[in-house]
């Protein structure tokens, strides 16, 4: 069996399709990882995910160049008698993700954790949205860039340093920064007084650091951080901390 799944993506929402991009990069270094297909991809698809709520379903399925071979694997209100699965909505990542891995890898069990506790509703915050993720691990980057899909909020730039990250806000407005500092540091807070301080007003810096201490929580509203996200991440408390700013 492949370790390399290539998946046909037809139809979706641009949220839908954000989150779906995340969760295959976030399979990247797993047992099987599953990447989008495009015409220029190595070799065929191995599975087709089609909205058949979708205009683009609805043609694909009708298609006479559709390749009735490939696993399908539908999302919408009814599914051809060809689908190997159907999915409703709202999406559930992990369960499609569980399934998928079930037609390769013989396990229902998935380790990609993109579950907000919601049934996978998209809930965008009101005014939240681009935002800027400054983290040196990408690891952590694509966690934060996953629930920020989750939450309906597609538009996001990263940075691995503080340089970085204040070049790209002096170009665009950000209504979220997230700044990573672990451990705390001159170089981190002082990064943090640049944000806060420019013109136009980023709508909220947040810092996230393994830090517990109340000395740490305390400096950084005193400079000016909306809140302060705890790592190892929790998805509650990011979501909790999406609905307040």
């Amino acid at each position: 069996m492949p370790s390399t799944v290539f998946v046909k993506v037809v139809g979706f929402r641009d949220v839908e399709r954000h989150a779906l991009n995340t969760v295959f990069r976030l399979s990247v270094g797993r047992p099987t990882a599953y990447f989008l297909w495009t015409p220029d991809a190595p070799s065929p698809p191995h599975l087709a995910l089609v909205d058949i709520d979708s205009y683009e379903g609805g043609i694909e399925l009708a298609s006479p160049g559709f390749n009735h071979n490939l696993k399908l694997i539908c999302v919408g209100e009814r599914a051809p008698s060809s689908a190997w699965r159907l999915f409703g909505r709202p999406l559930d990542w992990p369960a499609i993700v569980g399934a998928m891995d079930q037609l390769f890898t013989g396990s229902a069990g998935t380790d990609i954790d993109t579950d907000t506790g919601l049934g996978g509703a998209a809930i965008l915050p009101p005014g939240v949205k681009v935002s800027l993720l400054m983290d040196a691990s990408r690891d952590q980057r694509l966690y934060l860039r996953a629930r920020l899909s989750l939450a309906g909020m597609v538009e996001v730039d990263e940075a691995e340093t503080p340089e970085q990250a204040l070049d790209l806000a002096k170009r665009r407005r950000y209504d979220l920064v997230i700044v990573n500092l672990d451990p705390p540091s001159a170089s981190g807070w002082k990064l943090i007084d640049q944000l806060v301080a420019l013109e136009p007003a980023i709508g909220s810096v947040v810092m996230s650091t393994r830090q517990t201490s109340w000395h740490v929580h305390e400096q950084a509203e005193q400079a000016g951080c909306r809140g302060v996200l705890q790592i190892p991440f929790d998805p509650n408390q990011f979501l909790s901390l999406l609905r307040k700013i």
